[in-house]
């Protein structure tokens, strides 16, 4: 026994002793000044013992500090679309050590508000870049001007999204200068500020690196540069939404459409109807409450992102809509939930709103009310409008003897009912002037059909066809506005049901929009029915930020 023990301490000190010296080795390696990365024709490469790699005589500790000054576009993404002038030197700093000035006016509380919030996210994301104990001694500051030439707060499509940034440095001041159009120009001119720093390390501690000279002019090619997210299939949290928002403004993304309803479920909080709500949520713990949609909408401009919801009709409504026998509403939805659902609907669980039952637009006129209530003045409603499935309407006898009754056919009782919402919805807008609503592409919007129900002025179509399909380019033909969802690139959920592939990065980087007036932009989507909060950031990311370069440089 005596001799056993002997051998295993022998053992376990040699155990010991190589853990010491593999400590010591990499506690030295850590300690060197090493600048193992070289820029090598635009490109960092990382140097290995005494290989010459040619390029640049200055070496770099991390590759994020070489990228900086590595390449025409450094570390910048989406790129910039006009001037792009980057130095090749850096300074330290801290984001303590960051000051700004802006040209708001005092009385103006909502531009100043908006100014105070920026600012608070561009030092917040310092932070985060300088991940370890971001304290390290330096004496230079970051002293960042701001200057908008319009008091605008509220995004738009004719919202003018350029900015300029000029960089440059004198003594222990970096001075960053943005000049912008409106306050949402110069939230992407501090994006752009932050992506021109990166984080240094040191034994003590850390800081942040800046470039010392640069001058860039930017702004966007597509107004309309979007990400779809479903929270109806799957219930997404807010702290998940936030996170999609986070990355969209990382990458000058500026529309987050909000799928919040489906057959599925309805799990949007109604103040007219709350039965809506109550069945069709998963749970009591699965609602977006009215105040929640309303911080999601400010969480968002702050980002410069606005919020386009949708209420998805007459089709992708079920669950939410079966109260109406037992309250003397009559059928508001039909073939909700029904089998076999092959005959229904596209996809279970079936359900379409009614429209021959009158009492469903007392139902919708305060159900647009409350939608109304949520939206900004001026904001626009996404109103669905796809995958009307006339197998479902055929197979209720209530529909079919409304259209034989008006000589209809299902076509026409569908139009009948877009021209109804949309008077209801004009309607709960309390006397605004009148403003575009968008729909999918579908039967209704087929060339040969289109302009019989819905006029150009008041109607924005989505397409969401095949890049090779020619619907977009007849629509423009016809004079509507598009919002373009090529569906076998920028559908992020395919490649995990049926028979859709997945789209690598490289074919959503690729996937080109068509350049016209009328073109205002497109999105990327993601349908959940087989996507849920712990899967939602590695099917978007970082596959949306290929979106977003393309939407803003092309």
């Amino acid at each position: 026994h005596a001799t056993m023990r002997t051998v295993a301490i022998s053992r376990c000190g040699g155990f010991l002793a190589l853990l010491v010296l593999v400590f010591v080795l990499v506690n030295c390696t850590l300690c060197q000044t090493s600048s193992p990365y070289r820029c090598v024709d635009g490109k960092c490469l990382r140097q290995y013992g005494e290989d010459d790699l040619g390029g640049s005589d200055q070496g770099f500790g991390s590759l994020n500090e070489c990228r900086l000054v590595c390449g025409r576009y450094s570390s910048l993404w989406p790129i910039p679309t006009g001037t792009i002038r980057l130095g090749q030197e850096t300074r330290e700093f801290i984001p303590a050590n960051v000051e700004f000035s802006t040209n708001e006016s005092p009385e103006d509380e909502e531009i100043k508000n908006f100014f105070n919030e920026i600012q608070r996210i561009f030092v917040k994301n310092l932070y985060k870049e300088c991940s370890r104990h971001c304290n390290h001694s330096t004496t230079t500051s970051l002293f960042v001007s701001i200057k908008v030439l319009t008091a605008e707060t509220k995004l738009k499509w004719s919202t003018n999204e350029s900015y300029e940034l000029h960089i440059s440095t004198h003594e222990d001041t970096v001075h960053a200068k943005i000049i912008a159009g409106t306050i949402f120009g110069a939230r992407h001119g501090l994006e752009t500020l932050s992506q021109l720093t990166t984080e240094r390390s040191y034994q003590d501690g850390s800081c942040l690196v800046i470039l010392s000279e640069a001058q860039i002019t930017d702004s966007p090619i597509y107004p309309h540069r979007g990400f779809l997210l479903d929270t109806a299939r799957n219930f997404i949290s807010l702290r998940g939404i936030k996170r999609q928002l986070d990355g969209m403004a990382s990458v000058k993304l500026n529309v987050f459409h909000w799928h919040i309803t489906d057959s599925q479920s309805f799990p949007l909080e109604l103040v007219s109807f709350p039965q809506v709500t109550r069945l069709g949520a998963y749970s009591a713990k699965q609602i977006y409450s009215q105040a929640e949609v309303r911080e999601i909408f400010e969480y968002a401009r702050f980002r410069g992102i606005r919020v386009i919801l949708e209420f998805d009709a007459p089709a992708h409504a079920g669950n939410g809509w079966q109260w109406g026998p037992s309250e003397g509403y009559g059928n508001l939805a039909v073939c909700i939930n029904q089998q076999p659902w092959r005959k229904l609907c596209i996809e279970p669980p079936c359900g379409q709103l009614n429209p021959a039952n009158p009492k469903l637009y007392q139902v919708l006129k305060e159900v647009y009310a409350d939608f109304a209530g949520l939206i900004r003045s001026g904001e626009i409603l996404h109103m669905g409008g796809d995958e009307v499935f006339f197998g479902c309407w055929n197979a209720t006898q209530e529909i079919v003897n409304y259209i034989d009754e008006r000589n209809f056919d299902f076509l026409g009782l569908w139009g009948e009912f877009q021209s109804k919402v949309l008077a209801l919805w004009d309607q709960a807008r309390n006397d605004e002037a009148p403003v575009p609503t968008v729909l999918w592409s579908s039967h209704l919007t087929d060339p040969e059909v289109i302009e019989k129900y819905l006029p150009k002025d008041r109607y924005i179509i989505q397409t969401w066809v095949e890049g090779s399909k020619d619907l977009p380019k007849q629509l423009l033909k016809k004079g509507y506005r598009l919002i373009i969802s090529t569906k076998n690139a920028w559908y992020f959920d395919h490649g995990f049901w049926g028979v859709t592939s997945y789209y690598q990065w490289k074919k959503v980087y690729n996937n080109k929009i068509l350049k016209n007036p009328l073109v205002l932009g497109g999105e990327a989507c993601i349908w959940t029915e087989f996507i849920d909060e712990h899967s939602l950031d590695s099917r978007t990311w970082p596959r949306l930020a290929a979106v977003g370069e393309r939407l803003w440089a092309d």
